[in-house]
């Protein structure tokens, strides 16, 4: 797969968009904490301002990414970024702190141009049977990052502080957009037509995900998933405290191994990405993720639940792999930025709606039963999945009867 040049480019971009990314979250959340004195309310908007744009910005960004050509939008979100974060830096060395969200914000927004345009390069250049393996090695990226990225955005910020972190930042996204310049040239019949409006573009979109059968499915799975995810997200350092017993710090060794286990599972997915269909990683991750979130909720051994946040974590990547494969797989080079702009909110709304209510129904009930009803979720997801192997078994069938 590092073979093929669009692959090898995009992935060595987004290393240098995940550093960036992560020296951000945690230099700018340790410095409003030491600002703020810890203040919730402050710290809270940090997470606004990297997840509200999703939701405002999604399906409008797919719609131009489908609309745009794909190298060119992404060099020049990228540049922009840059851009922002060196005004934010002179704010902030001249004026207020408070422009720190605003650094948060427009990058987060343009992530939602610059990460569908990806989507639709792969489609156009990725042959389908290692749209799987692409997909797998994406995830073990984020997984690389998910366990070394706090540490990094931690040393950087509390070895130089916040204006030298900002700084290495927007060098990051800068370093990205010439990256990408590598990139042979967009060829001119990939500018689509202007004769359809905006408005009628993002509408047309909207009908594709709705008439396409495994789409709709993967947009209810979305809705169920996202619930059961945030019910559980804000929840696991009362896991640490409560059932464990051990000090919040402890927290941190939880996340780890989940995320080296990503690492490994994903490298699992990518070396067998040939053999397995993506509905049935996708299932397998969503039944793991159902029994290790009961069984999280009703551990009180520490060693059993790092092995199970390890199982966990292993299998988690099977379930972005699988829905990234789905869409690429049954969505037109045309839609695809679209089709990903239609469904991720449906998954990120319903994650901020469990989130808001975690805290109000541990109270009212319990953290064992959160967790439970978390679980019974995940198993709700894929069990929506179901219908989708009789499908495929159909096609196989008819490929089988053609040949």
């Amino acid at each position: 797969m590092l073979n093929n040049r669009y692959v090898r480019t995009i992935i060595l971009s987004r290393v240098f968009l995940q550093l960036g990314i992560w020296i951000r979250n945690f230099a700018i959340l340790l410095y409003v904490t030491d600002m703020t004195n810890n203040d919730p309310l402050y710290v809270s908007l940090i997470s606004v301002a990297e997840f509200a744009p999703i939701f405002i910005f999604a399906v409008i960004g797919g719609t131009f990414a489908d609309r745009w050509q794909p190298k060119r939008t992404m060099i020049a979100c990228d540049l922009l970024s840059a851009v922002s974060i060196l005004a934010v830096l002179l704010v902030l060395i001249y004026g207020s702190w408070h422009a720190l969200f605003f650094a948060t914000l427009v990058s987060a927004i343009l992530s939602q141009f610059s990460q569908p345009s990806a989507m639709k390069l792969f489609k156009q250049h990725v042959p389908a049977e290692q749209l799987q393996g692409v997909m797998a090695m994406f995830q073990s990226l984020m997984a690389v990052f998910m366990v070394i990225g706090p540490i990094i955005g931690t040393f950087v910020y509390q070895r130089y502080g916040i204006e030298v972190s900002i700084s290495v930042m927007g060098v990051m996204f800068l370093g990205s957009a010439l990256i990408l310049m590598l990139l042979p040239r967009d060829p001119a019949k990939s500018e689509k037509s202007e004769t359809a409006s905006f408005i009628e573009d993002m509408k047309d979109g909207l009908r594709y995900v709705g008439g396409n059968r495994v789409l709709r499915t993967l947009g209810t799975t979305f809705t169920v998933m996202g619930l059961a995810s945030g019910m559980i997200q804000p929840l696991t350092l009362f896991i640490t405290i409560e059932n464990l017993g051990q000090d919040k710090t402890f927290l941190q060794w939880l996340l780890m191994a989940n995320g080296a286990a990503m690492l490994v599972g994903g490298g699992m997915v990518m070396g067998l990405s040939k053999k397995l269909k993506p509905h049935a990683i996708l299932v397998t991750g969503l039944l793991i993720s159902s029994i290790g979130t009961i069984g999280i909720g009703l551990s009180t051994n520490t060693v059993l639940t790092v092995i199970i946040q390890v199982l966990t974590g292993f299998f988690y990547p099977a379930i972005h792999i699988g829905i990234n494969t789905m869409i690429l797989k049954n969505s037109e080079e045309g839609y695809v930025g679209r089709v990903g702009g239609v469904l991720m909110p449906l998954f990120m709304g319903m994650m901020v709606v469990g989130m808001s209510f975690s805290g109000l129904l541990k109270d009212a009930l319990s953290l064992l039963t959160v967790f439970i009803a978390s679980g019974i979720l995940f198993l709700v997801g894929a069990s929506l999945l179901i219908p989708l192997f009789s499908r495929s078994t159909s096609e196989s069938k008819e490929k089988a009867e053609l040949g």
